[in-house]
């Protein structure tokens, strides 16, 4: 087990002319469970494929400790990896399947057997150990092929690649708390790729979020809901996603569609900027809440444990999250507030400050 660090890695697969990874500099810490999350195409699987050795990075060096591993082979680098599709050997059964990488590296029969079964114990494969691998549905065998990777208790790292993607919904919450329980039995550093935010927040000690190429932050889940601190961190973590708005700051205020916000972080210059604030958080009224951002209902969408109210403001949506039952209906005029300390200010996709109320502001 080892820290994982990246010095300046970046790879190219046109000799240059775009990155399918920025050039970055990042540290794995030993012993963490981590997610990394975001879109298709974003860089993710290339990221793990050169931290594994299937890649050589175009520039940069991989560090496993202060071991450069970066023209080390995957063979030589004691990781294992565990891809979205299962990897196995069809003729040889469950048991034989687990087994495999202990017997290849001379493990002592009795300690391959106390593996297997504890792993198939917790993977829920003790009734099929017997079985020919390929005789199993393809979200069984997935399942085997990951315990293949969490089977070696002396590992630098596992490296997950969308591994639960065949695996029915039903399991998969069953699979995701297995895997922390594993985690926290081997004391592995796990990195796990994914596209689904339930799947990251729910598993990983640490989220890091990948967009166009490059980590956009990275944090605890509740920090990257309620801090988010870039534009695609807020849209892309929640259901729904962060409300994004246009704004401006003048004489230290910021207003929406005529509306007064609240007061900017002190040294902000005037001009445009972005507000996000999360439906969560969004406070709504009727015409006599006023002051607050004048908007109109368009629709509710009625989710059984909460109602989803979207409005617009000016030009501009902003959906609201609210108890079962709201009392808003299409073309009702209402009024949008926003709470300073779940507000911030974006500009270039970057958070640049937060609100202040009016009053301590003496704006009010």
């Amino acid at each position: 087990m080892a820290d994982i660090r990246l010095d300046g890695v970046g790879h190219s697969y046109d000799g240059g002319k775009t990155w399918a990874l920025k050039p970055m500099t990042w540290t794995w810490r030993d012993a963490r469970a981590y997610a990394l999350l975001g879109p298709s195409g974003c860089g993710k699987t290339t990221l793990l494929n050169i931290i594994s050795g299937l890649i050589t990075p175009t520039v940069g060096r991989v560090y496993f400790d202060e071991r450069d591993v970066t023209g080390v082979p995957t063979a030589g680098r004691d990781i294992a990896q565990v891809f979205q599709f299962p990897v196995l050997y069809e003729e040889m059964s469950v048991y034989d399947n687990l087994a495999f990488p202990l017997r290849n590296r001379k493990v002592p029969k009795q300690e391959v057997d106390r593996r297997v079964r504890q792993v198939s114990q917790l993977l829920g494969l003790d009734q099929v150990l017997g079985r020919r691998s390929r005789r199993l549905d393809p979200g069984r065998q997935q399942i085997v092929s990951l315990g293949r990777g969490l089977v070696r208790a002396q590992v630098a790292a596992v490296l997950l690649d969308e591994p639960l993607t065949v695996v029915d919904p039903a399991l998969k919450w069953t699979l995701r708390s297995k895997l922390k329980e594993i985690h926290r039995d081997t004391g592995h550093t796990l990195i796990y790729v994914t596209h689904d935010q339930t799947e990251a927040l729910t598993f990983a000690d640490e989220v890091v979020v990948v967009n166009d190429g490059e980590i956009v932050q990275a944090g605890e889940p509740a920090e990257l809901f309620l801090s988010p601190a870039h534009e695609f961190v807020g849209h892309f973590i929640g259901s729904p996603g962060m409300n994004v708005v246009p704004a401006e700051i003048a004489g230290g205020v910021v207003r929406v569609n005529g509306g007064d916000v609240g007061a900017a972080d002190d040294g902000l210059p005037p001009g445009p900027v972005r507000i996000g604030v999360r439906p969560e958080f969004v406070e709504i009224g009727g015409p006599e809440t006023s002051p607050g951002v004048p908007a109109r209902v368009t629709e509710v969408d009625r989710m059984g444990a909460y109602d989803l109210v979207h409005t617009v403001a000016g030009e501009h949506r902003v959906i609201v999250k609210t108890e079962a039952g709201a009392p808003y209906r299409p073309d009702d005029g209402v009024h949008l507030h926003f709470p300073a300390e779940r507000t911030f200010l974006f500009r270039d996709q970057v958070r640049c400050g937060s609100l202040a109320p009016l009053h301590e502001r003496g704006l009010a």
